[in-house]
Order: C-alpha cells, then structure tokens, then sequence
C-alpha cells in the first residue's frame, strides 16, 4: 500500500474559521481558538483594517495555515428581501469581479508573504459565477483546495447558529452538536468551517453567535472527542501544493 492511499483510508480534519481580519474580537476569538482550542486554520478577508494585525499573527503562527476569503459585499435579509451591507463589487459583472479577486489575492500575498493554502469565500459568492471562474482558474494554477469544490477536502458546514435568512437555530452551537458532527466524519479530509469570534463587534447578521462558538472549540470534550475517535488534526499544510507558498505571478 502507497503512502498516498494510506494517507486517504485516515481520517483527517482541518478546523476553519473564516472571517479572520475583519474585526479586532474575530481576531481575538481565532486566536484563542487556536491556540486554546481546535482550530488549525482560517480564511483572511484582506480587505478589512484588521487584516494587517491577523496577518501579522499568522505569519508567526507556523501551525496555522491561512487562506482568502474572498470578500465581494456581505447581504444582510431585512423584512423579507435581502439588501446589502457593503459591496466591493458587482456580482454579475465579470470583469468587476475579476479585478475584484485578483486584487484581493495580490493583497493577500503582500500581507502574509506567499500564496493561500485554501480559497473560499465570504457568504459563498465563489459558488456563483462569474466568480466561480475566476476562483477555479486561480485555484487550479495555486493547486490549492476550493471549499465545496475539491475533490481532496470534504467540507462540513453544519457548525452555523443561524438559518441562511438569520433566524437563530437552537442547539447547534454545542459542544454535544459538534461531537455528532465529529462522528460523522469519514476516511480522507474534512473541513468544518467556524465562525469564532469576541466583543460582539463583528457587522453583519452573526455576531452574538461567535462568543459562543469560542466556547464550543475551546472546550477540551471536543478534543477528547476528536483523540478517542482516532481523527488526526490537521491545518491545509497538510496538504497544501508547494505552489500555493509562491508568489503569484499571473495577471
């Protein structure tokens, strides 16, 4: 047996948060997640006056690998219709859209130094073209994992305390709900996405839901959980292409 298809019969989880940079309590709460808890990874959203100091966090944090978030604009649903929070460019406009992401990224390498070891995006505008595109070009040239899209990496989203309009889920945001979700696990690698963060001074609808999440990841059951069930903890290191730590040299 090849060390490849050893490798793929293990279980293997990488612990995501997203939103890293977007507010000094995500940053604290990512943090702590880390380093006190299950956290091995996170989403930079470059564009945000934070994302200096998260990015200067992970450039000294070598067991924390770091991807972009792309960030297009956050919607928010009010009374029925959702209507924008911020926008940084239009959706349905590919050559806005385009120019949008390459910025982005371009930003993201000044930032931490290389290329992202993972692509994903903020309320999922990368599962939609015309952004779908041009992640999946600069995805493929970076060999780098794009959540949802991956053949290597199995993404789990279940660990959210809302509903997509932003109604409050009860019982999600547990450490006896994420457990379940550990048990769901299979062999080859899984990401769940999470959402920490503290202070309450994230914008958007998810906010008070973040306090609890740290909770939840710091909480030392979870990790029992993760040893007894015989899952390696992982970061997108793991399995990163070395490509993905270049600079990026395409226009």
């Amino acid at each position: 047996m090849t060390a490849s298809s050893t490798e793929s019969r293990r279980r293997r989880l990488i612990v995501n948060a997203d939103d890293f940079g977007q507010s000094e309590g995500i940053n604290a709460g990512i943090i702590q997640c880390h380093e006190h808890g299950v956290v091995t990874s996170a989403s930079l959203m470059v564009c945000w006056p934070c994302a200096l100091a998260a990015a200067e966090y992970a450039r000294a944090a070598p067991t924390l690998s770091v991807g972009l978030h792309v960030d297009l604009g956050e919607w928010i649903h009010r009374s029925g219709e959702w209507v924008p929070l911020y926008t940084r460019a239009a959706t349905d406009d590919p050559a806005a859209v385009r120019a949008e992401i390459m910025r982005q990224f371009e930003t993201f390498h000044r930032l931490i130094g290389c290329g992202p070891t993972h692509i994903d995006s903020h309320q999922h505008v990368h599962g939609h073209d015309p952004a779908r595109a041009v992640v999946a070009e600069i995805g493929g040239r970076l060999g780098v994992p794009i959540r949802e899209s991956s053949e290597r990496v199995t993404y789990l989203g279940g660990f959210y305390g809302q509903t997509r309009t932003g109604d409050e889920l009860d019982d999600v945001i547990t450490v006896k709900h994420l457990v379940a979700m550990l048990e769901t696990v299979r062999e080859g690698t899984t990401e769940i996405g999470c959402h920490p963060g503290l202070r309450k001074d994230a914008p958007g609808m998810y906010f008070a839901q973040r306090d609890q999440e740290v909770r939840v990841l710091c909480d030392p059951r979870v990790r029992a959980a993760i040893d007894v069930g015989g899952i390696d903890l992982i970061s997108f290191f793991d399995i990163a292409s070395s490509e993905s730590l270049h600079p990026l040299t395409w226009r």
